[in-house]
């Protein structure tokens, strides 16, 4: 929770991967990152004071202010005869908003792909250019005003992805907009183009250039040749990938260029009518404009509320052609703090590297908001036809712990099986790069508008065209092209059959005695969103692995001793730990959990009754239990923290200070307690947030809250603006007309922290 000090982790967790249900395995790549020390490390609490000082990057070169340029007419251009001197880059208006100094950056982690298996020898060249999906036809906005394919052509040592992203760099520092830099300006782009500034300092001496300012292209061509006399030749680059120098020296990521093009298209069709993003879509597919259309915060949160409805308040939202920096890193930090509320992975990322434009970032944070989005109606609760898919001797409850993917898998093979098809899908990789499973589950679902036909087609890439043909007659033609098909594309063939589910699932319809045995399932789910609260809170902590289930997940101690160690540094004894995960013997589990509740008695919990072997068994009530009082000591630890005097801070503390701060404010609201009724209607926390922040509220949109939907839009309203000011907060509307009084003392504990860190 924002405000929440993110401690050090423990030897068990460094050096891991953060991976979350959101997540593929291959979606963090942490192999082309420098070491991370305890020191660098950011969570919670960091990423508060980060937000709540309102200190964010300079800004680049304002984009909405570029000329529009005609995509395909610069495609097209590479054709003409290349002029004598280098191409026109159009003139930029001058930004003349003040810069305010640069925070403090956070470690992060990169994306890539996994690379594509070979391929089979039947790909015909004469069809491998079957791959662009986008429409032709389509005039994008504000595409970059460079021509990269004639400066690619010209310096071969680059891609035309990395010449894009080069002049991304570049016009973030050319602030008057005239394609001219200071020598020292381009040496400190040097890390982004993946060279040390001494070797840039070097080259430009001997071009005899030091003193003087240099272009873009001149700034090319320094590149170029210090990549040259390094070996460090393009020749060998791989097509599907884009690779990004860091910002620190000798650091890469990758991000993989399908993947952003059909994410990118994805957004141009979700978000098409939105009225707040009139002007700037569509967006070119194959350039970088996405990047840059995410620095202010407002696609990204569109987009989160296009997965997820009415996370975000979009009332709260700055919007506007030109925001300043401050208007800026309010948006991103309630695009991160939301981020996290719908279970996006999101440990070490902040509003600054939204505003950087930090692409593998960027990207790898909006598969998570897309997935989840696809995902969420691969539920039960939304399809309860999906009991079906339950196999012979199998629970109910074990079938609702199953992830989105694997519920995903077993739907599939139901239908070939139903088919008659001999095969089964194991994965959304190799197992459908030919195509067949394809052909067979798309005949399946609609046999008079799909033919097994494909199937005839030895050429894997006409195969692969033609059973996207048959997917577009059922109005499902998305994510997908000939050429991700037959390369395996793990996200994007999960993302196609995800989208043909949630269209076409083809699954009877339960009779009513089957509906009257799932009805305790469905409607008996009391500890549903404490468990999800729960659970978000542990993961906003960095624990490995992701917790997706959280009385699962917690079986073998290991997740709650991690959270244990972040919440109480250097209380946990790892020697005394049976690890790593997974633990598989029971008898090791019950030892770690036995050692976390002789850990919870040292810090006073109540635990009359808990023993470990109850957090082994997944005994709910005993489990919710355990963590609630480990969130609450968090709140307390985090503000101890933050006192004067160090001292424990109790509840009555929290409810003074909060009472406090509303009478300065010259409001009367007030509370008695975490169970005072009158809570419902949120606007005594309305209140403390304008006392928090002057005019945060703008109280023309604030109901009297007497009825629920009244109530419940005040409690929304108040949710987005603390997330907003940077906290990171789990509770829902639902729980604050329902005054449920945990979630409540974990709102107004993260509203304490927040204010007394200081919020600009």
């Amino acid at each position: 929770m924002s405000g929440f000090k993110n401690f050090n982790v423990g030897p068990l967790t460094q050096q891991t991967k953060t991976l979350s249900s959101s997540l593929d395995e291959d979606d963090w790549d942490t192999s082309d990152q420098p070491q991370v020390t305890p020191a660098q490390q950011s969570g919670s609490l960091q990423d508060l004071s980060k937000a709540a000082t309102g200190v964010a990057i300079s800004e680049s070169s304002n984009w909405r202010d570029e000329k529009p340029v005609d995509w395909l007419q610069q495609r097209k251009s590479v054709n003409q005869p290349t002029p004598p001197t280098k191409p026109a880059i159009p003139q930029q208006k001058p930004v003349t908003q003040p810069q305010p100094p640069k925070p403090q950056r956070s470690s992060i982690v990169g994306v890539s792909s996994q690379p594509a298996p070979n391929l089979p020898t039947t790909i015909s060249a004469s069809v491998k250019g079957i791959v662009n999906t986008s429409n032709p036809d389509i005039k994008y906005k504000n595409t970059m005003g460079v021509n990269v394919d004639i400066l690619a052509a010209r310096y071969p040592v680059f891609s035309k992805d990395e010449i894009a992203a080069f002049h991304q760099a570049f016009t973030s520092v050319d602030k008057d907009s005239q394609d001219q830099l200071h020598v020292s300006d381009v040496s400190a782009l040097a890390t982004k183009a993946g060279v040390s500034a001494q070797d840039v300092t070097q080259k430009l001496g001997q071009m005899n250039i030091n003193g003087k300012d240099v272009d873009f292209e001149t700034f090319l061509k320094v590149v170029s040749g210090i990549r040259k006399e390094k070996g460090a030749y393009a020749g060998q680059k791989d097509d599907k990938k884009i690779v990004l120098h860091g910002h620190l020296e000798n650091t890469t990521h990758t991000i993989n260029v399908d993947e952003k093009e059909s994410f990118t298209v994805h957004i141009n069709q979700q978000l098409s009518n939105d009225k707040d993003l009139k002007g700037r879509l569509p967006i070119d597919p194959k350039s970088m404009q996405l990047f840059s259309e995410c620095k202010d915060g407002l696609l990204l949160a569109k987009l989160i509320n296009d997965s997820v409805p009415n996370t975000i308040d979009e009332r709260v939202l700055n919007t506007g052609k030109k925001l300043n920096a401050f208007s800026m890193t309010e948006n991103n930090n309630l695009v991160v703090n939301s981020a996290k509320a719908i279970g996006c992975s999101v440990v070490n990322i902040g509003a600054t590297d939204l505003m950087e434009g930090r692409e593998h970032l960027i990207l790898g944070l909006i598969w998570q908001i897309i997935k989840i989005g696809l995902s969420a109606n691969i539920d039960i609760k939304v399809h309860p036809e999906l009991f079906r898919l339950l196999e012979p001797g199998e629970a109910l409850e074990d079938f609702l712990k199953l992830p989105a993917e694997q519920i995903l898998l077993r739907w599939f093979n139901y239908h070939l099986k139903k088919a008659g098809h001999g095969k089964t899908v194991k994965n959304f990789g190799s197992d459908v790069k030919d195509s067949e499973a394809y052909t067979v589950l798309l005949n399946q679902l609609a046999p008079s508008l799909c033919s097994k036909a494909p199937l005839q087609i030895a050429d894997l890439y006409q195969r692969a065209e033609q059973v996207l043909v048959n997917a577009d007659k059922l109005g499902c033609r998305k994510y997908l092209s000939p050429k991700t098909l037959v390369e395996g594309n793990t996200k994007l063939n999960f993302a196609f059959v995800a989208h043909l589910f949630n269209t076409h699932p083809g699954l009877e319809k339960l009779s009513e005695a089957e509906m009257a045995n799932l009805d305790e399932w469905l409607f008996g789910g009391e500890g549903d969103r404490e468990a999800r609260a729960f659970g978000l809170w542990l993961n906003s902590l960095g624990v490995d692995p992701f917790v997706n289930n959280l009385f699962d997940d917690l079986r073998d101690g290991l997740v709650l001793l991690q959270a244990i160690d972040k919440v109480k540094p250097g209380s946990v004894e790892w020697k005394k730990v049976n690890k790593p995960a997974p633990v598989t013997s029971k008898f090791k589990k019950v030892e770690n959990c036995n050692y976390v509740v002789v850990l919870g008695k040292a810090m006073k919990f109540s635990l009359v009754g808990i023993q470990g072997s109850d957090i082994v068994d997944g005994q709910k009530t005993l489990t919710l239990a355990y963590v609630w009082q480990l969130m609450r000591e968090h709140v307390i630890q985090t503000l101890k923290t933050l006192s004067n005097n160090g001292r424990d801070i109790t509840e009555q503390d929290m409810i003074l200070w909060a009472n406090d701060a509303v009478k300065k404010s010259g409001k009367a609201t007030q509370m008695n307690n975490f169970k005072d009724s009158t809570l419902s209607s949120s606007r005594f926390f309305l209140d403390l947030l304008n006392a928090i922040k002057p005019g945060i509220v703008n109280y023309d949109l604030v109901t009297d809250g007497l009825s629920d939907e009244g109530a419940k839009l005040n409690g929304k309203y108040a949710i987005s603006i603390a997330r907003k000011l940077g906290a990171t907060i789990f509770v829902l509307p639902e729980d604050i007309v329902e005054v449920k009084s945990k979630m409540i003392l974990t709102f107004v504990g993260t509203l304490m922290a927040l204010a007394k860190q200081g919020v600009h």
